[in-house]
């Protein structure tokens, strides 16, 4: 195993002589094993070993253990050691974020802090091959784009100097070996084993199957990320020139585009030019940009109707009109009503959550709730908008005869008076209410036995995210 790390090290140039080496540990396997590892070649290189340990405050007292395990492993060991105790989940109801989003986030923030503390230009993190296989598996279930595919870099710039990822030439099993052999005895985490996350569910289920036709599967996935990664950067630098031309006007929160001109572009540029954009508006805090969304981009653009609209997420507006293309985020004036179209398959955006649109040959195998309805799709008069309530509004409710207003419905269903205005209200190209989502749906193209294609929508007031620890 060490000749295999130290030959990915060198393949990548991860290390150098003389380093200060930030390893970030949790006290399990993987990320005791990397420190043992490096502890190991500290002499020959010449590299000064600092251990980073969060206790993320989630799990008591079994966290508090894990804090005081890693802190007496670097006293016995002689391993300069810096811990700190937070609480993530203060963090995460203040910033409205997930728990595993928030727990990043603070364990990132402290990574950098003791970088800078230290002087140190690298901090090592144990994620390996399987991890590798799980994120790019992961990614292309979500639809993710470019960079997003080739799953975990092995080396990315971060605070002061580079996060660097030696272990993932490994599979998780030769850690476990690793940890036998040099008698270590780390801390296990009880939540990996639970399927309540994606990654888990994949780790736990997917994985075995993929290593009993390829026990070196994560040796595969690996290259292909590696290969994807330079294919990328050489199309970001293509898709960079190119896309310098489509621009018409560019300033912060606000970017004007040529229609014709983007046109004109390969389709891959067009692609990627779009993610730049997205980029340069969104600055440091990128929402999650899936194939879907860049797909109603263009879907947008191509269409021979001389205008239309997106919603993105974080209040970003994008709107045609005949050859321009405007991309903004419009701070300055409240906004009295939206109205945007929901491409199927597509997502519209709006200030209370997500509405999802997908269309399927088979009744879907899901549990119906307020926030799921399915349809009838070839009942459905096109396009489908996303608006919020007009004066007069009524609809017709399922099981129920004749018409109900929009007023009454939001008065039975207990919706605060400030909330109803940027309540998400689905139509048809009629303009009649098919569904305002979580409270009710229409009797409109309610599905039949004869039905032959379904369309589905999804109402998300909240985004999970499973991201590599």
């Amino acid at each position: 195993m060490r000749q295999v790390v130290n030959s990915f090290i060198k393949k990548h140039s991860l290390l150098f002589r003389g380093a200060t080496v930030i390893v970030g540990v949790s006290g399990g396997p993987d990320s005791l094993a990397l420190l043992h590892f490096l502890k190991s070649e500290e002499k020959r290189m010449n590299l000064r070993i600092i251990a980073a340990h969060v206790d993320h405050m989630f799990r008591g007292d079994e966290s508090a253990a894990d804090y005081a395990f890693v802190e007496d492993y670097c006293n016995k060991e002689s391993i300069e050691f810096e811990g700190v105790h937070i609480n993530v989940r203060q963090y995460q109801e203040q910033h409205k974020l997930s728990s595993q989003v928030a727990a990043r986030e603070c364990r990132y923030d402290f990574f950098s802090s003791v970088m800078n503390k230290h002087g140190a230009q690298v901090l090592a993190l144990a994620h390996h091959g399987d991890d590798q296989v799980e994120t790019m598996i992961m990614r292309q279930i979500r639809g993710a784009q470019g960079f997003g595919l080739a799953g975990i870099p092995v080396k990315r710039p971060f605070s002061r100097g580079m996060i660097i990822r030696p272990f993932l030439c490994l599979s998780k099993d030769e850690i476990y070996h690793y940890c036998g052999t040099e008698g270590l005895n780390p801390r296990i985490d009880e939540s990996n084993f639970t399927s309540k996350y994606m990654r888990n569910r994949i780790r736990n289920g997917i994985l075995p199957v993929l290593k009993v036709e390829n026990p070196a599967v994560h040796e595969r996935f690996q290259q292909q990320s590696e290969l994807r990664f330079e294919d990328e950067l050489f199309l970001e630098s293509l898709a960079e020139q190119e896309i310098s031309k489509v621009i018409l006007s560019k300033k912060p929160q606000k970017v004007v585009l040529s229609i014709s001109t983007l046109n004109d572009m390969a389709i891959p540029l067009q692609r990627r030019g779009f993610q730049l954009i997205l980029n340069y508006l969104y600055e440091q805090n990128i929402p999650e940009i899936t194939s879907i969304h860049i797909e109603q981009f263009l879907t947008l653009v191509k269409n021979a109707h001389p205008s239309g609209s997106l919603s993105f997420p974080n209040g970003l507006r994008i709107s045609k009109s005949y050859d321009y293309c405007t991309l903004s985020f419009d701070n300055e004036t409240k906004v009295s009503g939206f109205s945007y179209q929901l491409l199927v398959p597509g997502i519209v955006t709006v200030k209370k959550g997500k509405i999802i649109g997908e269309v399927t040959d088979f009744f879907p195998t899901l549990k119906l709730n307020k926030k799921v309805i399915i349809c009838d799709f070839e009942k459905i008069k096109l396009p489908l908008m996303v608006r919020n309530r007009r004066p007069g509004d009524n609809m017709s409710l399922q099981g129920m005869s004749g018409t109900k207003k929009l007023k009454s419905l939001f008065i039975d269903e207990k919706i605060q008076r400030e909330n109803r205005d940027d309540w998400p209200i689905v139509v048809n190209g009629n303009g009649e209410i098919l569904w305002v989502p979580g409270l009710r749906r229409s009797n409109f193209a309610l599905p039949t036995l004869d039905t032959k294609k379904f369309l589905v929508l999804y109402y998300e007031t909240s985004l999970q995210l499973d991201l590599p620890t």
